[in-house]
């Protein structure tokens, strides 16, 4: 019988060894300066109700009509296996009765799932990091969320050559009058649109400024923007957004073709992007979303956050150098197996101080050195039957060559240096 060869499915990967020292490293770093910044870490389901993305995404987008992994579970019930988690995240607030203990800072981690084509930096399965901050109208909040940003960037190593591009889509009253420019502009020119884009004439004409079509580009060059249809709120926020960047000293460049299609986006919209990783540019994009928590069924809360792709950063981090290195352990080798028991309990102790210790399961000394040397281990600690009814340790330094005799006691502080 021949053995079938299996495989991840079609836009999924196995993360292992140094890809995934930078997935982790991405994680671990988003947390950290997060906690910060005074986001919580919260973890919602990888599946919901699918009407928690048809609502939080709207109905036309392509994300819906397109890409979610939707399924009725044997119950009958619709659930889709999550594309992304801000969605999730208001229904969280909403679910658990959070709604009355506003302002939230939230921070997310974990996997997401679309049916798109595979490429460089875009897979099925996706990992994401994110904060959301809940309840807050201010654009201080805005700025806030965009440094948490830029802090967990530029403490990756990763700030020279990515950017952060902003713009402003106004209150309510300012895109209403901004809607109709655009239609006015589109409407000109529409035979010469693509088919999807002048399908969004009709119902979205905003998504159209960041169509991807060549024929698209053209016409949205010359397009109006927002700028002269701002209301007198919606240029304050504007103005105290860009102030506020500055005093926390994030750089930045306005960029009026960065638009969100849903109603509920307003005021900021921002994207940090390099040109490091060809077509995929985009490393960490976010906005204000005002009205997102009432799609799911909560009352208006204004809220702001940003998602981040951990592949895209972990990629920008490989091209960069920086892939973190293996952890060094310390090997523990008796010389025979009498030792074994005195082996043992020193491994113990030295994992219960913090210190990285590891014991092959079978060899002679040679073959333990050769496996020690193999997987890059920085100390062998040798344990011999003299040394074993002295209480002592032959401590070999593997990068210096260099031997000496320790005691027991001794090993902790001595390999904590």
């Amino acid at each position: 019988m021949s053995q079938i060869k299996l495989q991840p499915p079609r836009g999924t990967r196995d993360l292992v060894g140094e890809e995934f020292r930078r997935h982790h490293r991405v994680i671990k770093t988003a947390r950290r300066i997060s906690a910060l910044y005074g986001f919580e870490e919260w973890a919602t389901p990888i599946f919901e109700d699918t009407r928690v993305f048809a609502r939080g995404l709207g109905e036309t987008s392509d994300v819906v009509s397109k890409e979610m992994y939707e399924f009725k579970d044997r119950g009958g019930e619709s659930v889709t296996l999550r594309p992304e988690n801000t969605a999730g995240v208001c229904r969280a607030l909403v679910s658990n009765g959070l709604t009355q203990s506003l302002p939230r800072k939230v921070f997310y981690a974990g996997p997401m799932f679309r049916y798109e084509r595979p490429q460089a930096g875009r897979y099925r399965q996706f990992h994401q990091i994110g904060a959301e901050i809940l309840g807050a109208a201010e654009p201080l909040a805005d700025a806030e969320v965009i440094a948490c940003g830029y802090h967990i960037i530029r403490e990756l190593g990763l700030d020279e050559g990515v950017i952060l591009e902003v713009n402003t889509l106004g209150d309510a009253a300012s895109r209403d009058a901004y809607r109709a420019a655009l239609i006015a502009h589109f409407t000109a020119h529409r035979e010469q649109l693509s088919e999807d884009s002048q399908r969004r004439l009709e119902k979205n004409p905003l998504r159209i400024i960041d169509s991807k079509e060549a024929q698209d580009r053209a016409l949205v060059a010359d397009a109006p923007t927002i700028e002269p249809f701002l209301t007198e709120a919606a240029r304050a926020h504007w103005d105290a957004l860009r102030r506020h960047l500055t005093t926390f000293a994030v750089p930045f460049r306005e960029n009026p073709r960065i638009v969100r299609g849903l109603d509920y986006y307003s005021h900021t919209a921002f994207e940090f992007v390099t040109e490091r990783l060809g077509a995929q540019g985009t490393v960490m994009g976010g906005g204000r979303y005002d009205g997102l928590v009432e799609e799911m069924g909560g009352p208006p809360t204004p809220s702001v956050g940003w998602a981040a792709g951990v592949e895209r950063l972990a990629m920008l981090m490989e091209k960069a150098g920086l892939t973190p290195p293996a952890p060094r352990l310390v090997t523990v080798i008796p010389v025979s197996e009498a030792e074994e028991g005195v082996a043992l309990n020193l491994l113990q102790s030295l994992r219960a101080a913090g210190i990285g210790a590891e014991m092959g399961y079978r060899g002679n000394l040679k073959r333990r050195m050769e496996r020690a040397n193999k997987q890059g281990a920085r100390v062998a600690l040798i344990i011999g039957e003299t040394e074993a009814a002295q209480g002592v340790a032959q401590l070999r330094d593997l990068d210096a060559g260099t031997q000496e005799q320790v005691p027991f006691a001794a090993l902790t502080e001595r390999l904590k240096k």
